[in-house]
């Protein structure tokens, strides 16, 4: 974990890898909970049996739970101590190249891309690659856009 003790330390990590999180393991009542959460309840994600016949070779997670995992995840690799104020601004770039079959572990490394300060706080636009272990491709590519103040 890495802690920076002020918005200005952060600031200055501009350009960094920020570290790599904590493995997390992807199991069905997961994926089960996000299909009831968001009502995609889609056979690859929550029919084992008809899955292991299917394209994957068993359920995969939904994209978007992956995607989801990105600030979880992100709680053991950085902290900034100081903020009033943390909120999602937006996404950028965001891919899903490979599926993340049920039972996979997956963590992912953050990067500070860049700094931009403005008005209503600083934006602060942060790379992450959520790998799967065993796996070349990543299961997601995304940059997030944070306001901190």
């Amino acid at each position: 974990m890495r802690i920076f003790q002020n918005l200005d330390e952060f600031t200055a990590a501009m350009g960094a890898e920020l570290g790599t999180s904590e493995w997390l393991t992807i199991t069905q009542e997961r994926i089960d909970q996000f299909a009831e959460a968001t009502g995609d309840r889609q056979w690859i994600h929550v029919e084992p049996e008809r899955a292991a016949r299917g394209p994957f070779g068993a359920t995969i997670a939904h994209g978007y739970l992956t995607l989801a995992l990105v600030p979880t995840l992100a709680e053991s690799i950085y902290r900034i101590e100081g903020l009033t104020m943390g909120v999602n601004y937006g996404v950028e770039k965001l891919r899903f190249p490979h599926p993340v079959p049920v039972g996979s572990r997956i963590r992912e490394t953050a990067t500070l891309v860049s700094i931009d300060v403005t008005p209503a706080g600083t934006r602060a636009r942060i790379s992450f690659v959520v790998e799967i272990e065993g796996v070349d491709k990543p299961a997601c590519v995304v940059d997030v856009v944070h306001v901190l103040a």
